[in-house]
């Protein structure tokens, strides 16, 4: 079997991930070729996972002819042009979460969160897709979708016990948040694409429309996303600076808070909540509530491991899980996070479907509808109204 060549765009933290699953991926060869960011801190990157190239522009990255994937670990405003480019150039793309965004556009008065309207937003948003779609069917390769949820394994077990029990799915619960990105531009939607929801409740919301997929086939049934409803809102902007304490939220322009429910066509629901003001360190959980049971997915916190220390200094070179604001007290330490969170069997998938030819487990159609989704629920929140899809 040839030799997969990899390239990556961006150095920062989920690039990070992405490295480390690279790194167990086995039955397949896989190189991490080359790397590509703006910033001097590439070079160090570089050294560290022992990659051979580095690039200072992604069109440097793209135009390697020995790269046979392009993958986009960098902010969600870049990530539209640099999949349709790098499919253009002949690439595999596996792209990180969202897959689009509402960015702006030239007359839009700015911040663009508070002044261009979300139903705009939607319309134009789903129109980009489209054509990001239809790049991606011409050029004839594989695209990825890096959604880590659909592959951690307490999701991936709730996927099996639905096909073998072929239970209806009448309520799913799902949450991601923590107290807040470190990263300033996490606060503009013109970077991000929106706020708390879509920078971290697409993650659980990916799993609650894969998860109705999985029961739907294993039914022989048809079901679709009916319509959405959304509440969203900045909670931390009444605390003055003196009482911010671990909360990083400081928003210009998106949500610091919000929750999204699904009524699909058949009736059922899925609520997914997301905030930027929850401390503790980061919560991943889906609840499931079936026919004939329920299923608890708590990704993190866990309880793989517990601790109880009484000194900061010394556990200074300790990772203990991710947006925790302190290590001594009792901590629920995660053990093998990349692979409790799923990038590992999500490397290692799509590095299986490009040496194979098939497709992945989280598709260009996820990818798709959960953007879909997540775009129709601003438009409900700022109009206070269902959105029927």
């Amino acid at each position: 079997m040839a030799k997969i060549r990899v390239g990556l765009a961006g150095c920062g933290f989920v690039a990070e991930l992405h490295m480390h699953a690279y790194r167990r991926v086995y039955g397949v060869d896989v190189e991490v070729r080359a790397v590509a960011a703006r910033g001097d801190h590439v070079t160090d990157f570089a050294r560290r996972h022992r990659i051979p190239t580095t690039c200072r522009s992604f069109r440097d990255l793209i135009a390697d002819r020995e790269l046979d994937v392009i993958d986009i670990c960098t902010p969600p405003n870049l990530h539209a042009a640099m999949i349709v480019e790098a499919m253009q150039a002949g690439k595999h793309v596996i792209c990180e979460k969202p897959f689009a965004g509402y960015f702006g556009r030239d007359g839009d008065k700015a911040p663009i969160g508070k002044f261009v309207s979300k139903a705009l937003m939607y319309e134009r948003v789903l129109e980009e897709m489209e054509q990001t779609r239809a790049a991606i069917a011409k050029s004839g390769k594989l695209f990825m979708y890096a959604e880590d949820w659909i592959y951690a394994p307490a999701v991936t077990k709730a996927a099996e016990i639905l096909k073998a029990t072929k239970d209806k799915i009448l309520f799913m619960k799902g949450e991601e948040s923590h107290s807040g990105s470190h990263a300033a531009h996490a606060a503009q939607w013109a970077m991000t694409g929106g706020g708390s929801l879509i920078r971290m409740g697409c993650h659980p919301l990916s799993a609650v429309l894969y998860l109705k997929q999985v029961e739907a086939r294993a039914r022989s049934e048809q079901v679709a996303v009916a319509s959405v409803t959304c509440d969203v809102g900045n909670v931390a902007a009444c605390l003055p600076a003196n009482e911010r304490g671990v909360v990083k939220s400081n928003p210009v322009d998106v949500e610091d808070w919000g929750t999204l429910t699904v009524t699909f066509s058949d009736g059922t629901k899925a609520t997914i909540f997301s905030g930027d003001m929850i401390a503790g360190g980061v919560r991943n959980l889906m609840e499931i509530y079936t026919s004939g049971g329920a299923l608890f997915a708590n990704i993190t916190p866990n309880t793989h491991m517990m601790s109880y220390q009484t000194s900061e200094e010394k556990l200074a070179g300790v990772y203990i899980t991710e947006k925790v604001d302190r290590k001594t007290g009792w901590q629920f330490i995660c053990l093998e996070e990349e692979w409790t969170r799923g990038y590992v069997q999500e490397i290692q998938d799509f590095m299986e479907c490009v040496a194979g030819g098939r497709q992945p487990l989280s598709d260009l159609a996820l990818a798709f509808e959960t953007i879909k989704v997540n775009y129709a629920g601003y438009w409900a929140a700022e109009e206070g109204r269902r959105v029927v899809l």
